[in-house]
């Protein structure tokens, strides 16, 4: 299959404006921008054809030109990163069988992660979209309980069926537990924002209005499903990796120090 990534990157976040060219210090204690360091991460997967930044900013689209990166431009109406990806597909006129939306803000995100839903894809011709999820250990979702309970969105939560089909994603830490039954293994999957799609779901999602469920939670997948278009969550193994997006300031220290160990 012929496979290109695209990493969707604006400028105006209402989270964290400017959230693409914040700076991270790393191991060796030189600084890189976050969008360099999605663009490295994306660079490092096996069976990628090319990687694109695609953005509506030209304050991101020269730093992303001065590190090597190829760029395609995209309107700022774009409402996610689903909908930048569509376009900008379109825009740089490229035949793909797949199509990577690795996210700007993870770039902790090993390449395993991404090429097991390539093999997913590969394997099961069915399968229009496929994203990963991740077992919650016990840092991870105290992690995430503590962002809640202090009013922060931090990261975001997938439920889905015995065939590994979403039944929902969610803000909110699902599903529940009774703070005194919570046990090892922990039944709480971590959402990785990243996604792949077949051309034709691509297609159909820019096609179809916003639906209120994607409104209220701000995640975009929610419209897939709320079209009847089946979402495939694929288990992946962190393998000793710490896995975190940028989703608010604070989270830059715990990525710097996920990176001095890594």
């Amino acid at each position: 299959m012929k496979t290109v990534v695209f990493i969707p990157a604006r400028y105006a976040s209402t989270r964290y404006p400017g959230k693409p060219l914040v700076s991270l210090r790393q191991r060796d204690g030189s600084e890189k921008s976050l969008i360099e360091m999605s663009w490295t991460a994306a660079r490092a997967i096996r069976g990628v054809d090319a990687v694109y930044v695609a953005t509506d900013d030209d304050r991101i689209a020269g730093a992303a030109r001065a590190f090597g990166a190829d760029v395609v431009m995209t309107a700022p109406e774009r409402e996610n990163g689903t909908a930048r990806v569509a376009e900008a597909l379109a825009n740089a006129g490229i035949d793909a069988d797949l199509v990577i939306n690795f996210q700007g803000d993870a770039p902790l995100t090993p390449p395993w992660f991404v090429e097991a839903l390539i093999d997913a894809m590969a394997a099961d011709d069915t399968i229009q979209m496929a994203t990963p999820v991740l077992r919650c250990d016990r840092a991870t979702y105290d992690a995430l309980k503590e962002d809640r309970a202090q009013g922060r969105v931090g990261g975001t939560t997938a439920v889905f069926d015995a065939q590994g089909r979403a039944l929902y994603f969610s803000k909110e830490v699902l599903p529940y537990i009774d703070p005194g039954k919570v046990t090892e293994p922990i039944p709480v999957f971590h959402h990785v924002g990243v996604y792949a799609y077949r051309p034709d779901a691509l297609r159909r999602y820019v096609e179809t209005p916003v639906s209120p469920l994607e409104t209220l939670e701000g995640l975009e997948q929610l419209r897939f499903l709320y079209t009847g278009i089946p979402v495939a969550c694929v288990e992946v193994d962190a393998r000793g990796r710490v896995f975190w997006e940028l989703n608010n300031p604070s989270d830059v220290a715990r990525i710097e120090k996920a990176l001095e160990t890594q």
